[in-house]
């Protein structure tokens, strides 16, 4: 069982309490959707990490808009976390590392087995904000890859449609001219003063974002038309670092870790409360999500990247529309989804081509029906293709260009320890038909330089 020390504690209860205070909260009041939601011991992070979201009530007092659902055009603000694991304290981590992050899960629609598209940013960003698989797109092979189509992004579209996207960063490969990734946002900022580190992150980052994100929040909603705004935190991302804001819970990698988190989330916090206070509240759907999760040697692996694994895919995701109940989706997502979602929120045109389905239906209390969820690592400078296919409680991962197969219950081994491809041939013939499919409508686009041909 994960536990802080006795000084820990103390500081984290403080924490809460600061944050509770700062949020109109009191520990008198009667608990409401937007009060912490209890914590459940667990015997391990990784026994958690496929753990269904509680259901909770939602927030009596959270804005609603004129006409309940999520019609109309909204605002969208999309809020991703670099590196957020699924197994966080809504799931059942033991530690409340993120208070504001548990109280907005509370009022939102929660997808409790969402997954990312890829493994690492500079694939993963690429589905979402294109709503593509990232081996279809037109890029270069470079392990930070760079994105040479703007038409593939939805925000191009949008721009067309006089909607305008704004986006706010604290990583040097989210640069101008580095990922591409700002093809069609009319405003594209980047925390100042951040040099491109190929290793690692080592800068602190989300006081400043948040700041950022709130000068640019106040410049794109003066305008008369619904908004699509980005904000990519990065502190979760190694390397892990202490904060004097945040309990110290040790020094393993997941005690820094789990500091970040807590960091993270309080200034995610003070970003929600200002959007909290805005007229236009009412009108604005907020998404929160992460571009991939972070392994603490699951697999013998630490980071993120190269595999596909449930720690690295499995994600956070919340969809929250003011005037919309609160509920629970263990039906399995991709964040393919999204950029449909996005569209459909704000009132634009539909983009045909996109392989994802909007989420609006089943936000807004429809039936959230089966379908599979693909996982897309392409080849680059530093990796074998990878992919993985989930059906219901079922996944496939296929190793390199196909040469290899595992199968996973992962509702009763999420640590994705028994392969069953012997033990189980018919459903591995059945799960490898259906791989087989997805992938032939997935119309590969080889990368453009960075593998050398001698390794391709």
């Amino acid at each position: 069982m994960v536990r802080a020390t006795s000084s820990a504690t103390a500081a984290l209860t403080a924490l809460i309490a600061f944050s509770a205070e700062s949020t109109g909260c009191s520990k008198d009041r009667k608990p409401s959707g937007d009060d912490p939601t209890p914590v459940a011991s667990v015997a391990s992070p990784a026994t958690v990490a496929s753990a269904p979201a509680p259901e909770v009530a939602g927030d009596a007092a959270a804005p609603r808009a004129a006409d309940a659902g999520a019609r109309g055009p909204l605002n969208v603000i999309l809020i991703s976390i670099d590196s957020l694991r699924a197994d966080m304290p809504w799931a059942g981590y033991a530690r409340p590392i993120a208070p504001r992050l548990t109280r907005f899960h509370a009022r939102s629609t929660v997808y409790a087995r969402a997954y990312s598209t890829s493994s690492y940013t500079s694939k993963s960003v690429a589905g979402l904000l294109t709503g593509r698989y990232p081996s279809e797109l037109l890029r270069t092979g470079n392990f930070f890859t760079k994105y040479l189509a703007p038409a593939d992004f939805v925000c191009t579209s949008l721009a067309a449609q006089e909607i305008p996207c704004v986006a706010g960063h604290a990583h040097a490969y989210f640069g101008k001219g580095n990922s591409g990734f700002e093809n069609g946002f009319r405003a594209w900022e980047l925390v100042p003063g951040i040099p491109f580190n190929y290793e690692t992150d080592p800068y602190v980052t989300s006081p400043t974002l948040t700041k950022l994100a709130i000068a640019t929040l106040t410049e794109v909603s003066a305008g008369d038309r619904p908004f699509f705004a980005w904000f990519h935190y990065m502190d979760p991302h190694d390397e892990y670092k202490t904060h004097a804001e945040s309990p110290h819970f040790g020094k393993s990698p997941r005690d820094l870790y789990d500091e970040e988190v807590f960091f993270t989330d309080l200034w995610f916090g003070r970003l929600l409360d200002h959007i909290e206070a805005q007229p236009w509240a009412a009108r604005t759907a907020i998404v929160v999500t992460a571009d991939h999760g972070e392994a603490f040697g699951e697999h013998g692996i630490t980071r993120h990247a190269h595999e596909v694994w449930e720690e690295l895919v499995h994600v956070p995701l919340f969809v929250y529309v003011p005037g919309v109940a609160p509920r629970v989706i263990d039906t399995p997502r991709g964040a393919i989804d999204l950029a449909p979602t996005f569209v459909e929120l704000l009132g634009g045109k539909p983009i045909a081509s996109l392989p994802g389905t909007s989420l609006v239906a089943e936000v807004n209390g429809g039936a959230s029906a089966e379908r599979d969820v693909i996982v897309d690592l392409p080849e680059d400078e530093y990796n074998e293709r990878r992919r993985a296919l989930v059906h219901g409680k079922v996944k496939l991962i296929a190793f390199g260009n196909d040469a290899r197969f595992a199968l996973y219950d992962v509702e009763a081994d999420p640590r994705e320890a028994d392969d069953l491809m012997r033990k189980r041939p018919e459903l591995a013939a059945e799960m490898k038909q259906l791989y087989k499919e997805a992938s032939k409508r997935i119309v590969e686009s080889p990368p453009r330089g960075g593998i050398p041909k001698k390794d391709r």
